[in-house]
């Protein structure tokens, strides 16, 4: 005969590792990236349409795939963002962002945390900005979602980038503030699941 109490702890099992709805990677621009055109002095996009197409939850992470010609600027401050001057910014909510290189024009990604819910604002200081004031911004609201992972309890630091060698190889950058981008688990746990059945299925037999 079965053992009905084995049973109930294999589905309890199996129940507990069902995926949960997955974080998402935004990638700021999709396929044109976060860039301003030097030619006609505007963004390559309107990122404001970008991010309004969106929905930003705790825990997500936007993606700045760019080069070294533009800055990446994290905001909770309003003000900051539309003046596009983080020049009064506190450091309590304003958080800069670059490829710690000299090199102009060399490729860089970095991927920033959503750690708080509602109003988070982003652009580029370049130039004085001007490329803020030129569209290289945008506001996105927070929402909830499932809440924070526990990796990301906090507001993340601004991250520092080791400078590359002189005689190193160029590559592009790649800087995590506040944790690491959402992977793709499902694959794991669907393995956890068909061994759980498998056992269930030779207990049935």
């Amino acid at each position: 005969m079965v053992n009905v109490t084995i049973i109930a702890i294999l589905i309890a099992i199996a129940a507990s590792a069902t995926p949960a709805a997955s974080y998402t990677n935004h990638t700021v621009g999709g396929d044109a990236g976060w860039f301003f055109n030097t030619t006609t002095n505007t963004s390559i996009i309107d990122y404001s349409k970008w991010a309004a197409n969106q929905t930003f939850s705790l825990g997500d992470f936007l993606i700045f795939k760019t080069n070294t010609n533009q800055t990446v600027v994290q905001t909770y401050n309003e003000t900051t963002y539309k003046s596009c001057n983080t020049d009064d910014a506190s450091d309590d909510d304003t958080f800069h962002y670059d490829a710690g290189s000299n090199v102009f024009g060399e490729a860089w990604t970095i991927a920033v945390a959503l750690t708080i819910e509602g109003p988070n604002y982003y652009l580029s200081d370049a130039d004085d900005g001007v490329q803020c004031q030129s569209g290289l911004s945008f506001a996105i609201d927070v929402k909830h979602g499932q809440g924070l992972p526990p990796s990301l309890n906090q507001p993340p630091p601004p991250p520092y980038i080791e400078p590359p060698s002189a005689d190193s190889p160029p590559s592009p950058t790649v800087a995590v503030a506040g944790g690491q981008p959402s992977g793709n688990g499902d694959s794991r746990n669907a393995a956890n699941m068909r061994a759980v059945f498998g056992v269930l299925l030779l207990l049935l037999v």
